[in-house]
């Protein structure tokens, strides 16, 4: 069992606060980080060798072209009317503009003056199309605007981004161009929508700038994702388990080690031998990815721990690089780790992957595995209580139990592919316990929102994402060509079964 919360790492503060994630994070490091660091010896390492987690994030440069359409003045008999001030609200709109090119982080390429008239649309154009930004924003400020927004969506050859103060349109202007292919239209007060917008952009040019390391099999190749972009470098499975071999259990395993079982709720199986194990695979896993320019993983963890070539699962290494944005995937599913970057990326949160069981008595979904981020809420959040648990199929290592917030809402996020993504929500009912069931360490209810029948919920080892996000996820598809499915609402009837 847990004895206290005393801390037997024998570094100093400084050094640990290179070491140990969950001070990282609360230190403000998840930040996207820099270039990939350069290889470690492949040999033993010391504390020159750290790798610093949040360099393998990668940091995209982002651009967006923005302008302002309006009419020419005096404006008489349109909305949003003569009452309304053009001066004030647009330099309130180009502040909160700037502001957020350092918030959500992209270089802001802006008009010098608004467009007004079809030279200024006509001279609009051909800088997008010569430049081709990551994305086009522009801000309406009448509602004899729309068509010159309609001729952007046709022929700018950028994802565009409309944002329709209240007062520049009506349902019928924004109704069929909000729903079309490339193009997102928030039609509100709210600029916390038009940042969520230019977030998108970003989260698809962090999927460009990323490297998959696929740690399975024997073969050694490299290939790119189509639609998002994703480049993927398989690598043979033994080169974890041969390099694992040399990490020894040096100042930044213990560290790690010790600050894992510090700040656990409980520590039912592991022992500090165990924990030390997975922190030399965390070790092993950052060597890996800095030495191939990766920026997530996905490994054939249990064939490797089944055929006994490592003496720990990487469960809680994992959690780890979760929480750090560095998605650490299970078990060589490929889409599953696109599903978790998904959620790092778009969302700034950590999912995990689960393995879907019907509770059929209650009507729920029933989401487990052994390996899930503690940042649920956020990578900026405080980190959910967390058990230290072994590995539930082996009794290996060392997994973490988080315990989810009951009452809150979830969303279940899995690629089918680039092209296709299953999307559902639901609310977190409760923390099922290892035993007295079976399964996994990780093991939450879902009540589901649209789902009739808890049987009827579509894919596996879907990604568990805290918050209710559908409305984004859409929003981002959308504005990127990838096609949103959803579970059944009505479950089959006995006769549809049978036919």
């Amino acid at each position: 069992m847990h004895q206290g919360h005393r801390c037997d790492c024998c570094l100093s503060r400084r050094q640990c606060l290179r070491y140990i994630g969950s001070a990282a994070l609360a230190t403000g490091l998840i930040g996207d980080a820099v270039e990939p660091a350069t290889a470690s010896p492949k040999g033993a390492v010391g504390p020159a060798d750290v790798i610093d987690p949040t360099t393998l994030r990668p940091r995209p440069r982002v651009r967006i072209a923005a302008a302002i359409l309006q009419l020419p003045r005096p404006y008489w008999l349109g909305w949003p009317g003569t009452t309304y001030d053009l001066d004030k609200h647009q330099a309130e709109y180009l502040g909160m503009l700037r502001k957020s090119s350092g918030t959500v982080g992209f270089d802001l390429g802006l008009e010098a003056k608004p467009i007004q008239d079809e030279a200024g649309m006509a001279a609009l154009l051909n800088r997008v199309k010569d430049q081709k930004p990551d994305g086009l924003l522009v801000i309406l400020q009448h509602m004899g605007c729309w068509g010159w927004a309609e001729r952007l969506a046709n022929e700018a050859g950028v994802p565009l981004i409309v944002f329709s103060p209240v007062g520049t349109s009506f349902t019928g202007h924004v109704l069929g161009i909000s729903r079309r292919q490339g193009v997102h239209v928030v039609s509100s007060l709210e600029w916390s929508a038009v940042e969520d917008a230019l977030r998108m952009v970003r989260a698809k040019r962090l999927f460009e700038e990323s490297r998959i390391l696929w740690i399975q099999g024997n073969q050694t190749g490299e290939t790119v994702l189509d639609r998002l972009g994703t480049k993927v470098r398989q690598i043979p499975r033994d080169t974890f388990n041969l390099r694992f071999d040399k990490v020894p259990a040096g100042e930044e395993v213990r560290a790690v080690a010790s600050t894992a079982r510090k700040h656990a709720k409980r520590i039912v199986e592991p022992s500090v031998r165990d924990s030390e194990n997975s922190a030399r695979a965390l070790v092993t896993a950052k060597q890996l990815l800095a030495e191939n320019k990766s920026n997530a993983l996905s490994m054939d963890c249990l064939g490797m721990v089944g055929s006994k070539l490592v003496p720990t699962p990487p469960c809680y290494a994992w959690t780890q690089l979760q929480d750090l944005g560095v998605t650490a995937g299970c078990e060589a599913d490929l889409f599953g780790a696109v599903s978790l970057m998904f959620s790092s990326y778009l969302l700034n949160r950590p999912g995990y992957i689960n393995d879907p069981v019907a509770e059929t008595a209650k009507n729920l979904l029933i989401a487990s595995h052994c390996t899930s981020g503690t940042r649920i809420a956020g990578f900026d959040k405080p980190a959910a209580p967390y058990i230290l648990r072994d590995h539930s199929e082996s009794a290996l290592g060392v997994s973490t139990q988080v315990i989810w917030p009951v009452g809150q809402p979830t969303t279940l996020i899995r690629f089918n592919s680039p092209h296709e993504v299953i999307v559902d929500t639901g609310t977190v009912v409760g923390n099922v316990n290892t035993p007295p069931a079976g399964g996994c360490r990780t093991c939450i209810e879902v009540k589901m929102d649209a789902v009739e029948d808890a049987r009827d919920v579509q894919g596996f080892h879907q990604v568990v994402t805290l918050g209710h996000h559908k409305r984004a996820i859409d929003a981002f598809c959308q504005l990127y060509g990838i096609r949103v499915i959803r579970s059944p609402e009505r479950a089959p009837s006995a006769e549809e079964v049978a036919s």
